[in-house]
């Protein structure tokens, strides 16, 4: 029994060492990792300068929209004021109107407008994007008709694979580009049209507006995304051609207000080429980006586990060498009464 006693104070400080190493490192990872998720139990709403605290390079793209200034445009102002204020504007010209009231949250269209109330658990709580066409629709009203009776449409190429919906410009900065990054099997047979002589790209006769006259008061007029070619598309600039023989039954005239300028650069051979690097690019970023949040979280989660491992090391350490010391002094005062009863004992025996 004495044996049995005696391994047991040996083992004690390892023991206890190990024991309160492992618990140091365990309370050191899971405080560091639950310390980013701890939340408020009633997180509150957010607006739209907390959102520019993190996502400064969406909100300068944002400011400078159309989306920002939807309210304060003077051409809207200019409308709104001559309509005398209707109410039914604001619905698309700020953000969650109230028509009960009058009130709105926003002059414009917002983030809350797309993503709903942000709540202060964001992050890690998930952001929604209400980013499907219908919903675009509810404002766009003349582009989703149009678009619905587009060959766009049919193959499901919806308004964001288009547009960037915070700066609301296209996702290429020449316009061209856009198209070609779908419609290359085209690209052939324009490269030998005639029209390439002339400057004349995809979106000035595809998508080509002639304003009606006169405009609308509400300023609701086409937006070109039925993406298709009428008479009234060539007439805006064949208006020479109609002639006996060569014309086209009521343009005769020509097209009016159509103003447009041919401003866009044309596509050639090296674009077509750099275009399809960039969309390669563009294939793998979204995974690159995927990829790197995983290796940065790896390493975070290593960093973490070393760091427990010392603080685990050192206070094991100390530990075991604190019971250490106690043990062996405490074993030694025993051992010490021991000898010393039995020698107490043997004294008695021999005196008897």
């Amino acid at each position: 029994m004495k044996g049995i006693k005696a391994y047991f104070f040996k083992l004690l400080p390892l023991m206890a060492g190990t024991f309160v190493g492992v618990l140091a490192m365990l309370l050191s990872l899971s405080g560091a990792s639950a310390a980013p998720l701890a939340q408020d139990t009633s997180p509150q709403p957010l607006n739209d300068e907390n959102c520019k605290s993190c996502h400064l390079n969406i909100t300068n793209l944002w400011s400078e929209s159309a989306h920002a200034h939807a309210y304060d445009d003077p051409y809207f102002q200019e409308k709104w004021n001559g309509l005398g204020k209707p109410g039914d504007c604001l619905v698309c010209h700020t953000t969650n109107y109230q028509a009960s009231d009058g009130s709105y949250a926003h002059e414009g269209v917002s983030c809350e407008a797309c993503h709903g109330k942000v709540e202060s658990n964001h992050p890690p709580a998930v952001v929604p994007i209400r980013s499907d066409n219908e919903f675009c629709g509810t404002c766009h009203t003349t582009t989703i008709h149009e678009w619905r009776l587009s060959g766009h449409s049919q193959a499901g190429v919806g308004c964001v694979d288009c547009h960037d919906p915070h700066s609301q410009k296209n996702l290429f900065e020449v316009k061209d580009d856009l198209c070609i990054n779908c419609h290359q099997e085209d690209m052939e047979a324009y490269l030998e049209d005639i029209h390439i002589n002339k400057n004349i790209g995809c979106v000035d006769c595809h998508a080509l507006v002639i304003p009606p006259d006169p405009i609308p008061d509400d300023g609701i007029v086409p937006t070109g995304h039925t993406f298709t070619i009428t008479p009234a598309t060539c007439v805006a600039c064949h208006t020479d051609a109609l002639h006996a023989g060569f014309s086209l039954p009521g343009f005769e005239d020509g097209a009016k207000a159509a103003t447009q300028q041919i401003t866009e650069t044309l596509v050639t051979t090296s674009t077509l080429l750099q275009n399809n690097k960039q969309m390669a690019e563009n294939g793998f970023a979204t995974e690159q980006r995927l990829q790197a949040l995983e290796a940065a979280l790896a390493s975070a989660q290593l960093a973490r586990l070393f760091q427990g491992g010392i603080i685990g090391l050192v206070l094991g350490g100390s530990t075991a060498w604190f019971v250490a010391r106690n043990v062996r002094r405490t074993y030694g005062e025993n051992e010490a009464e021991t000898k010393a009863e039995e020698a107490e004992d043997q004294d008695g025996k021999q005196g008897s």
